[in-house]
């Protein structure tokens, strides 16, 4: 059994430009540019000038001039291309009426290469082009939106030229094409809506539909007529002809749609092929060049009026969006959150596109609004986005065939369109498209049969049937449009504008902040210091009073009074002094003795607070990476107070003990003691604050603060959980390392 491989290029790959033939509805003769002789002849050319054509070749204008009857028999066709060579152009020129043997014919003339190439049709037109073509503008530009211009173009164009059926077939992004207008006789089947595969009309065709923006293929059944010459291996490039002959490969396919007479006009949007006015006739018809030239300028006039609308349509959606940035904007400007601003709203950030849902990841938290995949399912998304592309903005209308997990949401997410905030922290915004299952109607196959070839290949041959074909498309979304992809982008730029500008305030409030600490420190060393030598005199004083003895009673005891509040003042004095010191002193790291260190602050403690019947229990004690007497104050103070708030329990029981998890070892500080009212649960670590039920107990209110800022010193954390009258635990949890 031979194998075949599948040629998928010749019809791409087809010269339609030098067929070596023209339609012979008409004759063509070249002329070189320099001498003005005639290098190139159709083979038909004798048909219709009654003379034998080879004695034209090779010679100049003048025997053709004698052939040719003008109206103005001293301007002859040299004159013509001269005054366009002159001119720079024919189209002023062209056609320029003459008679042949007593027959009405239009001469056109066009470049091609080193020739000029000079046309001839016969003139058939009998009415009024002109005011037949404003009347169809006219009615044509009454349609508001690009549907009802469409529809009613295909409606004037049908008037104008008469043909069985006018489509307006329009080109879709992977190069196929839909007719998305139709005007046809009653007794014909519809072809509104049908899909025709993108090799239906071969790349190198589309580029000459940009070049000519009409194409009469008049009758599919006439013999072509060779065009001849006496310089071998030149082929005479038709390129601007009109007459240009038709590939085999089309004019079989239309004889198998049974189509005998076509005609097109180009529609060209911002530059590009946006689709055809494709016109057929079950019977062979020639179009008069002037009527071929009014529909051209019907083509172009509805070409700058789908411009115009498409635009106006488009430019609606983008001020629409433009509004929604500008709203954002504003809550941006105005909220403290982030996420808040663009979520919380009645214009949010679900509005900057036209998706069905949104999901915002910023500082490692999920928001969605409308409809979306499960959390578990966007982070996992989220995690493949930020893995695959390294872009500010990624789309498709196809997720589920891209990334096979998505095929368990596509109800919801076939198509997302996600921009990046910041790629190392993985934050982004994803909006989300449902999927849409659709029909789509081909006239036929859109795979076209192939046949094998002496080369051994499998080339592409023109489709036999056009039924219509059916194909079931899934696993896609809608497309995202160009104007929702530049929205995207704007409220990115908006967002991360918003972003630095809120970084740059923090990190401006920092720096004031870091100053106000500063400040404070010194401050607070710089007071304490200097209440200490009034505080040690004021403890003197009292202290020789008390040794007098003409003091009666009631003195001695305000004197004690005076010592106890001289006392504690000095005992605040010292703690504001370790805490302004704390707030001065730079961290030296080095590796920390845990059990050498906290059982010498047990001992410590135990023996200030006088603690004979507390149990302390020590544990696991691995060690820390800090400063020494920085962490010993932090140890001393948990166990200090857990020791001092658990005495009056039955059996005062404390326990320290130290765990690895992850990348900190974490310390627990255990009591059985008074416990924490969840009153004051936000105010434990401030300086001075104290609960109203340990007023009874000794203590200053500055210890919990230093621990505070020593472990945050150390880039660590503090937090506790106690229960009213059941016991406290405090945690610090250091870098392991």
């Amino acid at each position: 059994m031979t194998k075949f491989s599948v040629d998928l290029t010749n019809c791409d790959r087809e010269p339609i430009h030098i067929p070596g033939k023209i339609q012979s509805h008409g004759f063509l003769i070249a002329v070189d540019k320099n001498t003005f002789s005639i290098t190139y002849l159709s083979e038909n050319t004798g048909d219709f000038l009654k003379e034998q054509a080879k004695n034209l070749l090779n010679q100049s204008l003048s025997g053709l001039n004698h052939l040719i009857q003008q109206h103005n028999p001293e301007f002859n066709i040299e004159d013509l291309l001269k005054l366009g060579i002159i001119r720079k152009s024919f189209d002023a020129i062209s056609p320029h009426p003459v008679e042949i043997n007593g027959n009405p014919f239009y001469l056109i003339i066009s470049p091609s290469d080193d020739n000029w190439l000079l046309e001839f049709e016969p003139v058939t037109l009998q009415y009024d082009i002109q005011s037949s073509i404003g009347r169809s503008a006219s009615s044509m530009l009454q349609g508001k939106s690009v549907a009802a211009l469409l529809s009613s173009a295909a409606l004037e164009v049908k008037k104008l030229i008469n043909y069985d059926r006018i489509m307006i077939y329009k080109f879709l992004d992977d190069g196929h094409g839909e007719v998305v207008a139709e005007e046809k006789e009653d007794n014909l089947e519809p072809f509104f809506g049908l899909h025709y595969p993108a090799s239906d009309i071969p790349k190198q065709a589309r580029e000459l539909y940009k070049l000519n923006l009409t194409r009469l293929i008049a009758n599919v059944n006439a013999q072509d007529s060779q065009i001849i010459t006496f310089k071998e291996d030149q082929p005479l490039d038709l390129t601007n002809g009109g007459l240009r002959a038709v590939s085999p490969i089309h004019i079989q396919y239309l004889k198998n749609m049974g189509v005998h007479s076509s005609f097109s006009i180009s529609l060209i949007s911002h530059g590009e092929l946006w689709g055809l006015i494709a016109c057929h006739n079950y019977s062979s018809k020639f179009i008069d060049y002037k009527a071929r030239e009014g529909s051209k300028l019907i083509g172009q006039i509805l070409s700058s009026a789908l411009e115009y609308r498409q635009d106006e349509e488009d430019a609606e959606v983008i001020k629409q969006f433009k509004d929604t940035a500008s709203v954002l904007a504003e809550h941006l400007d105005r909220d403290k959150y982030l996420v808040e601003a663009i979520t919380t709203h009645k214009t949010n950030i679900l509005d900057v596109t036209k998706a069905g849902g949104v999901a915002i990841i910023f500082e490692n938290e999920l928001k969605t609004i409308g409809n979306v995949p499960s959390a578990e399912e966007i982070w996992e998304l989220s995690h493949w986005l930020k893995n695959t592309s390294d872009e500010s903005i990624y789309y498709t209308h196809r997720l589920p065939e891209i990334h096979s997990p998505a095929k368990k949401y596509k109800s919801t997410a076939a198509g997302i369109l996600s921009c990046t905030l910041n790629k190392e922290l993985g934050e982004m915004i994803i909006w989300f498209k449902p999927e849409i299952i659709s029909n789509v109607n081909w006239a036929g196959n859109p795979e076209k049969p192939a046949a094998p070839s002496e080369n051994g290949l499998l080339s592409l041959s023109p489709r036999k049937s056009f039924e219509i074909w059916s194909q079931v498309v899934n696993n896609t979304s809608e497309k995202w449009l160009a104007e929702e992809i530049a929205s995207v982008l704007r409220i990115r730029e908006i967002i991360i504008t918003d972003i630095n500008k809120k970084a740059n305030e923090i990190r401006q409030l920092n720096e004031k902040l870091q100053a106000a600490y500063e400040e404070l420190d010194t401050f607070s060393y710089t007071i304490s210091h200097d209440l200490r030598t009034p505080l040690t005199s004021i403890k003197t004083y009292a202290e020789l009073l008390l040794k007098n003895k003409s003091i009666d009673e009631g003195g001695r005891k305000m004197l004690d009074r005076i010592l106890n509040g001289a006392n504690k003042m000095n005992f605040l004095i010292k703690e504001i002094l370790n805490l302004a010191r704390v707030g001065r002193s730079d961290v030296v790291f080095e590796t920390v003795d845990m059990d050498s260190l906290l059982n010498e602050i047990k001992n410590e403690v135990l023996t200030a607070f006088k603690a004979d019947s507390s149990e302390l229990i020590l544990g696991q004690l691995p060690n820390l990476k800090g400063d020494r007497t920085m962490i010993a104050q932090v140890f001393t103070n948990l166990i200090g107070n857990a020791v001092k708030y658990s005495m009056m329990a039955d059996k005062p029981k404390i326990e320290v003990y130290g765990t690895v998890e992850g990348g900190e070892i974490i310390y627990a500080i255990k009591d059985n003691g008074i416990g924490i009212d969840n009153r004051y649960y936000d105010r434990v670590f401030e300086l001075f604050k104290r609960m109203d039920n340990v007023k009874e107990i000794e203590g200053t209110g500055v210890g919990l603060a230093i621990v505070k800022r020593v472990v945050e010193k150390h880039n660590g954390r503090v937090w506790f959980e106690s229960k009213l009258n059941v016991g406290s635990t405090f945690y610090v949890a250091f870098k392991n390392g």
